[in-house]
């Protein structure tokens, strides 16, 4: 009787099909594997260690998911960014995070607030010599530390949570412009002034026009990422002769 009780205590394993599945998703949203790169089975296979079952499995459920796409010659590609699911994340993250704030307010200890107030100051310095992955960093913290006040809600957790990773996948969509990130940390100082007052209606609103202003600096930058890659394709057109009738 004993060894069933510690047979049934054993934490139940997570199927390979699983693993295969969350690991690919990460690898697409933190871009390890770039918007437009090729999917092969094998490749895949080889690389995770593992058949090239629980990766086909996972191919579809990606594309279930719109996370890569088919390709007309059969296989998968990473999916390439668009204003419209860009724009969808974004209005997501702001319903989401917007109440998570109003949660917090009355939730966040003084303890809590001085390490809000320590990660704007690092992200501070870190702009200050230049460092756009630092402020980044230090402005993820920020909100993971937000967001986590709210844990005893597991499921709105999980929500946020989930939605976290596809908005992190635009992070490279801002850190080009220094006038990004400084509206950034100016945007978490807003929120510091929020949360002091202790007005949770304020918060929400605050954490609204925060999130509006990220997604602003990142859809600017992927109109300029779209305008580098048509500017590029016109300059591999030869000039002259049969191009110019």
């Amino acid at each position: 009787m004993q060894s069933a009780g510690k047979e049934a205590s054993r934490p139940k394993k997570t199927p390979v099909r699983e693993v295969v599945y969350l690991r690919m998703k990460e690898m697409i949203l933190s871009g390890e594997l770039q918007p437009g790169e090729r999917l092969a089975e094998e490749h895949l296979a080889e690389r995770l260690g593992v058949s090239r079952t629980p990766v086909r499995e996972a191919l579809h459920r990606l594309a279930t998911e719109g996370l890569i796409s088919c390709l007309p010659t059969r296989g998968f590609k990473v999916s390439g960014d668009s204003k419209e699911e860009m724009e969808e994340v974004f209005e997501l993250r702001s319903v989401l995070e917007a109440y998570a704030l109003k949660v917090a307010c009355q939730r966040i200890s003084e303890e809590g607030l001085e390490v809000l107030e320590n990660y704007i100051a690092e992200a501070q310095r870190a702009y200050e010599r230049g460092d756009i992955e630092g402020v980044f960093h230090w402005n993820t913290l920020f909100h993971d530390y937000i967001n986590d006040l709210v844990s005893h809600r597991p499921r709105f957790h999980g929500l946020i949570a989930d939605l976290r990773k596809y908005v992190l996948r635009y992070r490279r969509h801002t850190l080009h412009y220094f006038s990004g990130a400084k509206r950034s940390i100016e945007g978490h100082r807003k929120i510091m002034l929020a949360l002091r007052l202790g007005d949770p209606d304020v918060c929400e609103r605050v954490m609204r026009d925060h999130v509006k202003e990220a997604m602003e600096d990142a859809l600017s930058e992927l109109e300029e990422s779209f305008k580098r890659a048509r500017e590029g394709q016109k300059e591999e057109i030869p000039s002259g002769g049969e191009g110019k009738r």
